[in-house]
């Protein structure tokens, strides 16, 4: 039973609150809670339980009330979210309504926010993809950003730490720039892939074609069951194949007696007490009454997602920080980042005829990034790695046709021809320009002003998107595929539900706002380890270092507090 604590200012009083509860502040209020501290963890979502409120996973189409589709008023609701492809009729209660919480866009910008405890960790990709020193050096050799202020040696413990946990599936390729790391058996390659990934590595030395590494579960671990390949996580997994917070971090947060969690929480800023020097708790919006109530703590972890961190952190203004929280510099809000992706290409093949797949599996393929990594000079900085896809198309196929007859269905009862895609995914540079700032003359269901949102991608992307379909066709026509179509389609900053920086790590309080631990330079105690910390955003999905990061923060504050330095 989860202890909700709503007494009077003492009941009140935590050694840590945890700000947001998804993939990093579930890893947050774990590794507090196991080293003994009394956690506070709040959720703007409601309680979403594991199993019990997974109200569509094991629903087929015909189950519910409009086959999975949205109906005019869920499109007028969410009209932000909509734009991302991720709301549908089987997760629409996970969703935020974006009427009741809306943004201001100078520029389009595609942001999907949950209303669940658990966040997006109940809908994320899964993907789980280590960082290197080519990553993490970035900036300092090309001189584009500041420079991170740790390398993959500090990381490296933590990455394993999180990954025997989580439990991550993947092959070990011994690539330099893409570090192995604690996994699972793999999941397999079917017949196609695998002779695609012969012809590609041959025709293209240097070039690796891999299972995907990804958060499902091949083995079971404790009470978690392994992948079913249903492919259909964006429900919630009822077996717990896949890590989430309800999985896995807040049932062992929860198992420590030390948590205690208050979903229905809108934080409406952070306490500054300028005689201390100190943070000493937050204010907090109830959902439902409106009712502002305080809660204190020593130390306090910052884990609402990248642009909300940064919204609770501008909306905590003082005397002392009249710009919000730690920002004397005027860096936070700056060089929001996010992936590109929507540019590759696809084609078919009439090879394995008689071979077909068992199930849904949920994890693609990968080729890691190989531009400006051996030496080569693009007319761009950084790279991109490729995800990718086969299947055999099904009845579907005939929708176009309008046949009739015997032998039309027939024709639709056998498979069609193998098809394969190949998507780019790019890294987008850090801009000074690319920035959120708050929109005082629009406000949300509680008064409060909304985030405006300044973001576009430059040159630098649109170029590297040039050798995202070229490179992805060369691959396919090479490995023999037929019909081979490049593509380039138009995408927005926020898509790819990757949004970071905007309150990045670096040397000098100067031009960053966190330090190597992630504490906020001019407030010691108060962390921010999602998204928002994030200094350059190379071309792995992130959420596997917002879980390192996150851990080694709340390791070295803990200690902090033993040494009284907090």
């Amino acid at each position: 039973m989860i202890n909700l604590n709503l007494n009077a200012k003492d009941a009140n009083t935590f050694d840590a609150i945890v700000i947001g509860s998804g993939i990093s502040g579930g890893w947050a209020a774990k590794e507090l809670c196991e080293k003994g501290l009394k956690v506070l963890m709040l959720d703007r979502g409601r309680q979403l339980e594991h199993i019990k409120d997974y109200e569509h996973a094991t629903k087929a189409p015909w189950e519910v009330p409009h086959r999975g589709a949205t109906t005019p008023e869920q499109k007028k609701e969410h009209p932000f979210v909509l734009r991302t492809g991720v709301y549908s009729e089987f997760n629409e209660s996970y969703w935020m309504k974006d009427t009741d919480s809306p943004y201001t866009e100078v520029k389009r910008f595609d942001w999907a926010r949950p209303d669940i405890v658990g966040g997006r960790s109940i809908m994320w990709g899964r993907g789980s993809l280590r960082w290197s020193d080519l990553d993490f050096e970035a900036n300092l050799k090309d001189g584009k950003g500041i420079d991170w202020p740790i390398r993959y040696k500090d990381l490296a413990p933590w990455y394993s730490h999180v990954e025997a946990f989580a439990g991550i599936s993947g092959q070990a390729e011994g690539i330099p720039h893409l570090p192995d790391g604690v996994f699972q058996p793999p999941m397999e390659m079917n017949c196609f892939e695998k002779a695609v990934k012969g012809r590609i590595e041959t025709t293209f030395p240097g070039r690796k074609m891999t299972i995907f590494r990804t958060a499902n579960l091949t083995q079971p671990i404790g009470d978690r069951g392994k992948c079913q390949n249903r492919d259909r996580c964006s429900r919630g997994c009822p077996f717990g194949a896949y890590f989430s917070t309800q999985s896995s971090t807040l049932p062992a947060a929860v198992k420590t007696g030390n948590l205690s969690l208050r979903p229905d929480s809108i934080v409406n800023s952070i306490i500054y007490d300028e005689s201390k020097g100190k943070a000493t708790g937050v204010r907090v919006i109830d959902k439902h009454t409106k009712e502002m109530v305080e809660y204190y703590a020593r130390i306090i972890f910052v884990n609402a997602s990248a642009l909300w961190s940064t919204f609770v952190l501008m909306n905590s203004t003082s005397n002392r920080f009249p710009q919000g929280l730690g920002n004397d510099h005027g860096i936070l809000g700056h060089y929001l980042m996010d992936h590109h992706f929507h540019a590759g290409a696809s084609g078919t093949s009439d090879e394995f005829a008689d071979k077909y797949y068992y199930g849904q599996r949920p994890a693609g393929f990968y080729i890691p990034r190989f531009r400006n990594v051996h030496g080569d000079k693009r007319p761009y900085l950084r790279g991109f790695g490729y995800t990718g896809y086969s299947n055999r198309s099904g009845w579907a196929r005939g929708i176009a046709e309008l046949g009739i007859g015997q032998a039309y269905k027939d024709y639709l009862t056998e498979p069609g021809p193998w098809q394969m895609g190949l998507m780019g995914f790019g890294e987008c540079l850090p801009y000074f320009e690319n920035q959120v700032t708050l929109d005082n003359s629009v406000k949300d269901a509680w008064g409060q002003p909304v985030l405006k949102i300044d973001c576009e991608f430059k040159e630098n992307e649109r170029l590297m998107r040039k050798d995202m379909n070229e490179d992805a066709a060369n691959m396919l026509e090479a490995a023999g595929l037929k019909n081979v179509r490049p593509f380039n389609r138009e995408i927005y900053p926020g898509a790819a539900i990757h949004e970071m920086g905007t309150a990045r790590m670096g040397r000098d309080p100067r031009t960053s706002m966190l330090n190597e631990w992630n504490q906020v330079h001019n407030v010691k105690n108060v962390f921010v380890t999602d998204g928002a910390c994030m200094t350059s955003s190379a071309c792995q999905n992130p959420s596997l270092t917002y879980m390192a990061l996150t851990a080694r923060a709340a390791d070295y504050a803990v200690k902090a507090l033993k040494r009284q330095d907090l």
